[in-house]
């Protein structure tokens, strides 16, 4: 009988737990004690300058349009071949966790009251057919957020910039008067309210300027036009991207981007299983290949000798959870949902994740890697395994002894369906009967983030957009003022007035030290309410190719991998 994902992924976690992985330089851990591949270097030496990168990939960046994306994966992609005002410090910055200024001189100026910022951007730079870039390209790139069709990426312009009642963007209704542009190199924003970290909300990737009138419709999903150091040569969706330098790109205008390989190329729609093979095999071209996170059914394999030192772990960043749709009888009921936390056996999750090296369990919002993590556990039981009786109790209290049918909606990824399936086993002890709903990988959030779309659950993640503070984790989750049509963050759909409240009060406050222990009891708060299952905070275990180097992590990046920024070759003729 053919094992399901869960029972695969038990059989490993066993010895996942026994790779003896240390600390390399540069935010990654490397197993093997020469702390690079085959021993003979580190993965964070500098890279030579040419050859090819190669990048093996399950499943397609959700847009190459930056209005449209807003995922770990494709932001970390974006940064090859766009700019932004500010943007993340690269992975080996003294403090990778910061913002620095990328076509912007510095983080903006605000006004005294709080109410505009100003930028000054930098000389010399251009888009990819030689074009200078000015004020009124960044505002019209900016303006695109308003959209309704475009603008279903990071949320964060459309809720801190004012503009107009009912204003749907450059093509619908012209440019936006809130955004002003005295000269080429100035631009001004007017905000809602005074936002102190708005100098981060500017290296979101839907702050790329575009040339005005450009990127109307789908325009910019398989040609978008490049202001960082490499463009699309070609695109195929769901099979290959090929990029190429930007000739028009001026490194002497940008401390972030080091961009060594003179080409990448990204294959788009391989097998998980087929990417380890090809990482642990190392041939031919694949000596110059990333590929993603390790499967826990080949951790088992990483003990043979010959992968000594070539396998790297990046600490996990991001929360994975499961969404509960407050709006779907009989989740609506916050006992039901408090029953749902109380049964989830997160021991069998953290099992189905990849064990404990590669997952924590998370009973909070926030991860500790977030400024404003506070230690609770509402929902406690012995072992993380589900407390059966309580949450039958909140059950029976609420009217569904008998339990129900729920639709968890997932992607299909081996290692989520092993989480789904533990769910799944889960709650089958307190009588409800989860169906599972497997989503294509590359459609997934555009799915689940469309409320109409949406089913009862969903397993998702979260991860900071900014490190400084939980500004960039509660409100896009639980504001309910800002759930939309699509690109919806809110998955729980709740719209509670004294989280609203509470969200605007700790916002206004200047002092971000106190916020933050705010934003901890706020993270509380919302918990006691049970709209999320918060899960775990997964590692990513990887072999990239022995030889690539200047691998750091990117604390940007979904799963905490790669900055692709700094990667390179050690020999560019090599492969």
């Amino acid at each position: 009988m053919k094992r399901s994902f869960l029972a695969r992924a038990v059989a490993s976690a066993a010895v996942a737990a026994t790779l003896a992985l240390s600390a390399c330089g540069g935010g990654g851990t490397s197993g093997g004690p020469g702390g690079g591949a085959d021993g003979g270097g580190s993965f964070t030496d500098t890279p030579a300058r040419g050859g090819t990168m190669h990048v093996l990939q399950n499943a397609d960046f959700s847009y190459l349009d930056p209005a449209r994306g807003f995922d770990g994966g494709v932001n970390n992609f974006y940064r090859l071949i766009y700019r932004t005002l500010t943007t993340a410090a690269p992975g080996n910055a003294e403090d990778p966790s910061t913002v620095v200024p990328d076509l912007a001189t510095d983080l903006g100026t605000p006004s005294e009251d709080g109410l505009t910022w100003t930028f000054t951007l930098k000389e010399g730079i251009a888009f990819e057919d030689g074009t200078p870039i000015t004020s009124e390209e960044v505002k019209f790139g900016v303006s695109r957020n308003w959209d309704p069709e475009i603008g279903i990426g990071s949320p964060y312009a459309r809720q801190v910039i004012d503009a107009p009642e009912g204003y749907e963007g450059p093509y619908r209704d012209g440019p936006l008067p809130t955004i002003e542009t005295p000269d080429e190199r100035t631009i001004v924003f007017h905000l809602k309210e005074p936002f102190p970290e708005f100098g981060s909300v500017v290296a979101q990737p839907n702050f790329v300027p575009f040339p005005v009138d450009s990127g109307a419709g789908d325009a910019f999903i398989n040609n978008p036009i490049a202001s960082g150091p490499y463009r699309v040569e070609s695109y195929e969706p769901g099979s290959s991207i090929s990029l190429v330098r930007n000739e028009e790109w001026d490194p002497d205008t940008d401390d972030v981007r080091e961009a060594y390989p003179d080409a990448w190329e990204f294959t788009i729609g391989l097998d998980k299983a087929t990417i380890d093979e090809r990482m642990l095999a190392g041939q031919g071209a694949d000596v110059n290949m990333l590929g993603g996170a390790v499967q826990p059914a080949t951790l088992a394999r990483l003990q043979d000798p010959r992968y000594e030192g070539r396998t790297m772990v990046f600490p996990g960043v991001c929360t994975t959870y499961m969404g509960l749709n407050t709006t779907k009888e009989p989740l609506d009921d916050v006992r039901v949902r408090q029953a749902i936390n109380l049964a989830v056996d997160k021991a069998a999750v953290q099992v189905a994740s990849g064990g404990t090296q590669l997952a924590e369990v998370s009973t909070t919002i926030l991860p500790a890697t977030v400024n404003g993590h506070a230690d609770y556990d509402l929902y406690p039981s012995e072992g993380h395994t589900g407390d059966v009786e309580a949450a039958q109790a909140l059950m029976d209290e609420a009217g569904h002894s008998d339990g129900f049918s729920l639709t968890l909606d997932i992607r299909s990824d081996p290692k989520m369906q092993a989480q789904a399936e533990a769910i799944q086993q889960s709650l089958q002890r307190i009588n409800i009967d989860v169906e599972l709903n497997v989503i294509d990988v590359a459609t997934y959030y555009e799915t689940i983030g469309t409320p109409s779309q949406q089913h009862d659950a969903a397993i998702t993640g979260w991860c900071p957009d900014w490190a400084s503070s939980a500004s960039t984790f509660l409100p896009p989750l639980f504001d309910g003022r800002n759930i939309t049509e699509k690109g919806n963050g809110n998955l729980a759909q709740i719209d509670d007035q004294h989280i609203n409240e509470r969200i605007d009060e700790i916002r206004a406050m200047t002092d971000l030290e106190a916020a933050n222990v705010e934003w901890g009891e706020l993270d509380r708060e919302i918990m006691e309410l049970a709209p999320i299952v918060p899960l775990a905070v997964e590692a990513t275990l990887t072999v990239p190719g022995e030889n690539v180097t200047g691998l750091y992590a990117n604390p940007g990046a979904a799963s905490g991998g790669y900055d692709l920024v700094l990667v390179g070759l050690r020999d560019p003729e090599r492969g």
